[in-house]
C-alpha cells in the first residue's frame, strides 16, 4: 500500500509531468553527471524528510517541523569541504548533513534524522532530547535553536585548530582543518553573530590564524521580517580580513564551485571568509507559521518559482540524465522510501523517566592516565620569580596565582584567556608572571566581547584543550550568559555525552570592594549560574582554599569534563587582615601540590561550638569570622561554616558539618530575593522537618552604590552579631 502524500510532493510531481521546470541553470562543466544526481539526490531526500515530518506531526509522532525547505543548495557546501572540517550548522542544513554523510560510508542520516523527528531515544547524538542536526563520526557538534549563538564557538574552533598547530597539540581535529559555521541572514543582526565575527576579523587583522569559513544561508526573512535588499552584501562584503563570497543557492554548479573557493582560500591562507548564499524559504518559518498572514500570496508564489529543487530537476533533464518520467519514479521511490523509514523511526523507543532524561547532563568521566604535579628543578625554575616570598604567609590573590602557575605546568593542555590578563597580568594581578611563564599561545589577551571570550573558551575545549577564560568583573558575564547555558552546559546534554567543553571560567566578583566600584564593579547577584544543570561553582573565601579549589576546578574539567565556575571575592583577593590592622589573619601558606583537595561539596568548619552555626561563603564567611570571634567573646558557642561549593549544594555534607546544632544562620551577602540564601533555608527545613530553628541575613534588594553608601546595603559584622544573639535569645 502506497505512504500518505504530502500535498506540495503531489504538486511538485504533477509540475514535472506538466514540464513546468525554470530554465537550466548553466553547469560549466563544474559538476560531473555523477556529481549532479548525488548531490540531487541529498536535496531531494531533505525535502521528502521535511514533508514527512509534518506529516508525523499531524499523526502526533513528530514534535518540531521547522525545517530546510528552499536552503537544499547548500549540500554542494558540503561536497566542498572534507568530514573532518567541524560544521556548525544552522537549522536548515538537512541537506548539508546528508551530503556529508556520504563521505562516512556505513552511515544511515535520513533514518538517523527521522529518529530526531520522532524524539527517539535511539537516536544516535542527543538520543531524543532535541531535535538537533549533529554526529561525532560526522565532525558536527550539536547546535541549540538559540539564534546565532553557536557562532562564537565556531570562531573559538577555528582559532583553537590554529593553536593546535603552534602548540604541537593533537586535538580532536587536524592541524589542516577549517571550521564551518551556518547561519541565516536574520542571525546575521544578531549581537552575538556580530561579535563573532568581529573578532575572528580582529584576529585574522593580526595575522592570527583563523581557519573558518562562514556560510550566510540569505533567505530575506527573519520569521515575518523582511531583510532589506543588499543589507547582507553590504554587512558582510566590507569587513575588514574577511573574504566575502556569493552565490545563488539554486544553482548548484555555482555553489559549489564558489563554496570550493571559499574552502580553498580559507584552508590554504588561514584566514576567515564567508560565503553568502542566496537562499528561499519555502512552507513559512516553522509548520505552525501561516506566512499568509505576512506575505502577500504574489510574493510567496514568486519565492516558489525559485525552489533549489525545481532548478536542480531542470539541470538533470537537460543533461539527459532522467527523462520526465523516470524523474518522477525515482521521486516517488524516494517518496516510499523515506516514508517506510519514518514508520520504523516513529516505533522505537522514547525516553520515559527523568533520570534517562538527565543521564547526559553530567559528562562521561575520561580514561586513562592524567599528568602529575611538577617537581624538582622544573618547578624550582618556574618559581624562581618569586623565592623571596617562598614559604610566606599569602593572601587570596598570589595563592591562586601559584596554582594556576602548578597547574599549567602540570596541564600543558590549559590555555588562559581574557582581557588584560597577559602581560598585566590581570586587573588584580592573579595571573601576573604566567605569560613570561608559558608564553603568549597560552596566556591570551582577547578582544573586549564577553561572548566572544566564551565562545573562545568553548572552541577551544572541544578542540582537547581545557580552557580558562576569564571574566574581568561578574556583572559583564550577563552580556554573554547564554554561551554558558546554551552553549556550554548544554554540549553534553544535547551529545549523549560525545561532545563535551571541559572549562574552568574564573570570574571576579561579589561586593565589599573599597575605593572602587558601584554596581559594575561590585555585582553581588550570581542566580544566572544557579538554575544550570550540569555546572559546577565553587568560591573561595581565602588563599589556602583558592589553591585547593583551583586545583580542584581543574581536575573536574580534566577527569570528568565539567564545566565549573571559580568566582573570586574581589575584595578578599588582597585582604590580609581579619581582627585588627596588621595581625595577618587572612594570609595562608601555600599547599604543597600533592596536598589533596577537599570532597566536592564539602564545607569547612571553624570552630566546634553547638549553640550556633553560622553558614556563609566569600566575604560573608570573612565577616562571620570575625563576628564569631566577638560572639565568643560574649560566652557564645559558635561554629562557622564555609560551604565552598554553591552549585549545586551539597545539603547532606552540610547537614552533616551541623551536627550538634539546632540554631542556625545564614549569612548572604547576596540580595535577599534570588539569594542562594533561599535554597539553603528551604533544603534544611524539607531534609530536616523540624530540626533547625534558622533565620537569614542577606544584602537588600538592591544594586550596590558608589563609595560609602555599598556598605548601607550589605550585610555587615555588627548585623551578624545582632542577628546571631536575637536568634540565640529566641524560645
Amino acid at each position: 500500500m502506497a505512504a500518505a502524500m504530502h500535498p506540495w510532493l503531489v504538486e511538485f510531481i504533477q509540475r514535472i509531468d506538466d514540464r513546468r521546470l525554470p530554465p537550466a541553470h548553466a553547469a560549466g562543466g563544474v559538476l560531473s553527471d555523477a556529481d549532479l544526481f548525488d548531490l540531487f539526490e541529498s536535496q531531494l531526500d531533505s525535502r521528502l524528510l521535511d514533508l514527512q515530518s509534518r506529516l508525523m506531526q499531524a499523526a502526533g509522532q513528530s514534535f518540531y517541523t521547522i525545517g530546510s525547505a528552499g536552503h537544499e543548495g547548500n549540500a554542494a557546501v558540503a561536497k566542498a569541504l572534507r568530514v573532518t572540517d567541524p560544521a556548525f550548522l544552522h537549522y536548515r542544513s538537512g541537506a548539508f548533513f546528508i551530503q556529508r554523510a556520504k563521505q562516512s560510508p556505513g552511515s544511515t542520516p535520513l533514518y538517523d534524522m527521522m529518529l530526531s523527528f520522532a524524539a527517539s531515544a535511539d537516536e544516535p547524538i542527543a538520543g531524543g532530547r532535541h531535535k538537533v542536526l549533529g554526529s561525532l563520526h560526522l565532525n558536527v557538534p550539536p547546535q541549540t535553536s538559540t539564534i546565532a549563538s553557536h557562532v562564537p564557538k565556531a570562531m573559538g574552533t577555528a582559532f583553537a585548530i590554529g593553536l593546535s598547530k603552534r602548540l604541537n597539540h593533537q586535538g580532536t581535529w587536524p592541524h589542516d582543518a577549517i571550521a564551518m559555521c551556518s547561519f541565516g541572514d536574520a542571525s546575521a543582526n544578531h549581537s552575538t553573530a556580530l561579535g563573532a565575527i568581529n573578532s575572528a576579523s580582529w584576529a585574522a587583522y593580526q595575522q592570527i590564524p583563523m581557519p573558518l569559513l562562514l556560510v550566510c544561508e540569505d533567505n530575506g526573512l527573519g520569521i515575518s521580517t523582511h531583510t532589506p535588499k543588499g543589507w547582507i552584501q553590504q554587512q558582510l562584503s566590507q569587513r575588514p580580513s574577511l573574504k566575502y563570497f556569493f552565490a545563488d543557492g539554486s544553482n548548484l554548479a555555482e555553489t559549489y564551485l564558489v563554496a570550493r573557493e571559499a574552502a580553498d582560500y580559507v584552508r590554504q591562507k588561514r584566514k576567515p571568509a564567508v560565503l553568502h548564499l542566496r537562499t528561499v524559504r519555502l512552507f513559512g518559518h516553522a509548520g505552525a507559521d501561516a506566512e499568509v498572514a505576512y506575505r502577500s500570496k504574489q510574493e510567496i508564489a514568486l519565492d516558489s518559482e525559485r525552489d533549489p529543487l525545481l532548478h536542480s530537476c531542470a539541470a538533470l533533464i537537460s543533461r539527459g540524465l532522467l527523462d520526465h518520467q523516470q524523474l518522477i519514479a525515482y521521486v516517488q521511490q524516494q517518496q516510499q522510501r523515506i516514508a517506510r523509514i519514518a514508520t520504523q523511526a516513529s516505533q522505537q523507543p522514547k525516553l520515559e523517566t527523568a533520570e534517562q532524561v538527565m543521564a547526559s547532563i553530567v559528562p562521561p568521566r575520561r580514561k586513562g592516565d592524567f599528568p602529575v604535579p611538577v617537581s624538582g628543578e622544573q618547578r624550582a625554575n618556574l618559581f624562581k620569580w618569586d623565592k623571596h616570598n617562598a614559604g610566606k604567609p599569602q593572601h587570596l590573590a598570589k595563592l591562586i596565582n601559584l596554582a594556576l602557575h602548578d597547574l599549567m605546568a602540570q596541564h600543558q593542555n590549559i590555555v588562559m584567556c581574557g582581557e588584560d590578563i597577559a602581560k598585566k597580568g590581570g586587573v588584580y594581578h592573579v595571573t601576573q608572571h604566567l605569560m613570561e611563564a608559558f608564553g603568549p599561545n597560552r596566556v591570551l589577551n582577547t578582544v573586549l566581547d564577553e561572548q566572544s571570550i566564551l565562545g573562545l573558551a568553548i572552541g577551544m575545549a572541544q578542540q582537547g584543550f581545557i580552557a580558562m577564560p576569564e571574566i574581568q568583573f561578574l556583572a559583564y558575564v550577563h552580556n554573554a550568559e547564554d554561551q554558558i547555558r546554551g552553549e556550554a552546559a548544554t554540549l553534553s546534554f544535547f551529545s549523549n555525552g560525545q561532545y563535551t567543553n571541559p572549562m574552568v571560567i574564573r570570574i571576579a566578583g561579589l561586593a565589599y570592594q573599597r575605593g572602587f566600584g558601584g554596581h559594575f564593579h561590585n555585582d553581588n547577584s550570581f542566580a544566572v549560574f544557579r538554575d544550570i544543570p550540569g555546572v559546577i561553582l565553587l568560591c573561595p573565601s581565602n588563599g589556602r582554599d583558592g589553591a585547593l579549589l583551583m586545583r580542584q576546578a581543574v581536575d573536574l574539567a580534566a577527569r570528568e569534563q565539567r564545566v565549573v565556575i571559580m568566582l573570586e571575592p574581589i575584595a578578599l583577593y588582597m585582604t590580609r587582615d581579619l581582627h585588627q590592622e596588621g595581625d595577618g589573619g587572612w594570609l595562608n601558606e601555600y599547599p604543597d601540590p600533592q596536598e589533596p583537595t577537599p570532597a566536592l561539596g564539602e564545607p569547612s568548619i571553624h570552630g566546634d561550638g553547638e549553640e550556633l552555626a553560622i553558614i556563609s561563603y566569600g566575604n560573608g564567611y570573612y565577616l562571620s569570622r570575625q563576628a564569631a570571634a566577638k560572639l565568643a567573646d560574649q560566652g557564645r558557642k559558635v561554629r562557622v561554616l564555609d560551604i565552598r561549593c554553591l552549585v549545586p549544594l551539597h545539603v547532606d555534607k552540610i547537614i552533616d558539618a551541623l551536627a550538634g546544632c539546632k540554631k542556625v544562620l545564614i549569612v548572604d551577602e547576596c540580595r535577599r530575593r534570588g539569594s542562594l540564601s533561599e535554597e539553603l533555608f528551604t533544603a534544611l527545613h524539607e531534609t530536616k522537618p523540624g530540626l533547625f530553628t534558622v533565620s537569614r541575613l542577606n544584602a537588600e534588594d538592591s544594586f550596590i552604590p558608589l563609595g560609602k553608601a555599598a556598605y548601607s546595603v550589605l550585610p555587615s559584622t555588627e548585623q551578624i552579631i545582632d542577628q546571631a544573639n536575637q536568634l540565640l535569645e529566641a524560645n
